[in-house]
């Protein structure tokens, strides 16, 4: 239940912290004192979109905190999922928001999404006013109602057990028949690569080595022509430089170097000889390039394709060079032979897929029986509730029609009533007023209330349109509510208001340059005194006073 309120600079809201009871609480106050700013501060903590209009004072943030004693144990999986501390004492929700609309959401002090905040405050409070009746036009809120009426939370449990293994293995079966249709692709577009250049056959260093020869066979008549020159002006028969030396030697070596005095000169003739080893090893080299050399264009033109090929393919597969190239052939190899697995598994799966959805189809069909079988039942009862609630006409059917599976079964559920007699059945959002749906839907939240284990509801005004007597009933009927959870209701009713457990006033005053808004627990006297109010207007005398007293003890 709701325990405690607080809110900080929050629309005519300065400061306010409200201790709440638990049964069945009023709230009243004259209009425009602040009843729905206090409302729509709690909504704030059901996720609904913040403001930065509401932020009263803009050198500060707007702060809204509720405390809720005694959450439902349902709520420890929802916060354990999401890293949140469970207490099974209390729950602290707070919502901040800043001078430019942009907030903060917290539970027990863990920052979270909005949706999570919305998930979890919606299992703890439901706010419902005359132009908030979701419940009666929501397809899966009416299934939850309907479920809870016929207690098939074993059945669901058993349904949704099967489809969330069905739609895990379908999931999985697809993503594997996406992979392997992608994988498939991939093979074709790696094949189509590997054929190019499995023609090529790129090898390292095979680019440099073509690069010399072609150099070579490009210019090989002049090399081969400089060669013969050099080789002629060593070995020629005329003027040859080694016949030139041969002569040169013959002469040193019929000298006596020691007539002059040198004997170290003598060495001449055999220095003549080193150097003729040297030349002749030079000219014998030349000789053998000489012989090596030749004019080949056909080999010319084969290197020269060659060459452009491989510059072609650096260029095709964007790679730098021709390491590169021989690197990315290889691995393309290695990943064609990766891709040659069997998926044999899909077949299996397959079969297994169509077993679920065979169980899946049973227990969605004795859900639905189970559905069909309570409807009567439910419409029967809502029709007795509702009816002394100023709806003596109303009819009222559940209409269960099969669609699409979903984790809520194979059922769409629509509420449709008629509260006028001969009319035929609509859509409740289609042909209610707005009096009118706010007492059904007081009806089914009554019935509703020994199943659904929602710790706090409110009703804001969801007396709009009626007066007397069955106003009187309502509020028995919130009264009766609240033995099984906290009921919180706006009114401006006093019939309603006696019906209350304990009684909240809010009022505003001005103060200064400012008027603000604030709220308090009435004590029995003051409570008498403000249902006189509500009877006689501004003037209270003392007959308004017996009555608000017969009100109170009725």
């Amino acid at each position: 239940m709701l325990s405690k309120l607080n809110i900080e600079n929050y629309a005519l809201i300065e400061k306010a912290s409200i201790d709440f009871p638990d049964g069945f609480i009023v709230i009243t106050g004259e209009t425009g004192s602040g009843k729905s700013i206090m409302l729509d501060a709690l909504s704030l903590l059901l996720g609904v979109r913040a403001d930065s209009k509401t932020v009263a004072d803009k050198s500060k943030k707007t702060i809204v905190e509720a405390v809720f004693s005694s959450p439902p144990k349902e709520l420890e999986t929802i916060c354990r999922d999401n890293a949140i501390d469970w207490d099974n004492n209390e729950i602290i929700i707070r919502r901040e928001i800043s001078t430019s609309g942009k907030s903060r959401s917290f539970v027990n002090d863990t920052p979270v999404n909005l949706s999570v905040l919305s998930e979890i405050s919606r299992n703890l409070v439901d706010i419902h006013s005359q132009h908030a009746n979701i419940a009666l036009t929501d397809g899966e809120r009416q299934l939850k109602m309907l479920d809870a009426f016929v207690d098939n939370s074993q059945l669901l449990l058993d349904y949704q057990e099967v489809f969330k293994k069905y739609i895990s293995l379908r999931n999985r079966l697809r993503q594997i028949r996406e992979s392997t249709q992608e994988r498939q692709e991939n093979k074709e577009y790696i094949i189509f690569r590997l054929e190019q250049l499995e023609k090529l056959k790129p090898r390292k260093g095979e680019l440099e080595a073509l690069e010399k020869e072609l150099e070579i066979l490009s210019d090989a008549d002049r090399i081969k022509s400089d060669l013969a020159v050099a080789s002629r002006l060593m070995e020629g028969n005329a003027g040859g430089a080694l016949k030139s030396l041969n002569s040169a030697a013959s002469i040193l070596h019929g000298i006596d170097f020691s007539l002059f005095g040198h004997d170290e000169d003598g060495d001449l003739a055999q220095r003549l000889d080193s150097v003729k080893i040297e030349l002749r090893d030079i000219s014998d080299t030349i000789a053998g390039y000489l012989e090596k050399i030749e004019s080949n264009p056909e080999r010319l033109e084969k290197i020269q394709s060659r060459v452009n090929n491989i510059y072609d393919a650096l260029k095709r597969f964007k790679v730098k060079d021709e390491a590169e190239l021989v690197d990315l052939y290889n691995s393309l190899r290695q990943e064609l032979n990766c891709l040659t697995g069997d998926n044999s598994d899909i077949a299996e799966m397959d079969r297994e897929l169509k077993i679920l959805a065979k169980e899946l189809k049973i227990k969605a069909d004795r859900l639905s029986e189970s559905r069909l079988s309570g409807a009567l039942r439910f419409s029967e009862e809502i029709e007795v509730k509702a009816r002394p609630l100023g709806l003596p006409n109303l009819r009222f059917e559940v209409e269960l029609n099969k669609g699409k599976m979903n984790s809520y079964g194979q059922d769409n559920l629509t509420f449709k009533c008629s509260f006028n007699k001969n009319n035929i059945l609509r859509p409740v959002s289609s042909i209610a007023s707005g009096g009118e749906i706010s007492r059904l839907m007081l009806a089914i939240k009554s019935l509703m209330a020994d199943t659904m284990h929602l710790p706090t509801v409110i009703f804001d005004e969801i007396d709009t349109g009626v007066s007397g007597e069955i106003a009187h009933k309502m509020g028995k009927m919130m009264k009766e509510m609240s033995a099984r959870m906290q009921v919180m209701a706006v009114t401006h009713l006093p019939q309603v208001a006696a019906n209350g457990l304990s009684h909240l006033k809010v009022y505003k005053n001005d103060e200064s340059e400012k008027t603000v808004s604030h709220i308090r627990l009435l004590d029995p006297q003051e409570r008498i005194k403000e249902i006189a109010g509500m009877l006689s207007g501004m003037e209270i005398n003392d007959a308004a006073m017996k009555n608000a007293n017969f009100l109170l003890n009725s």
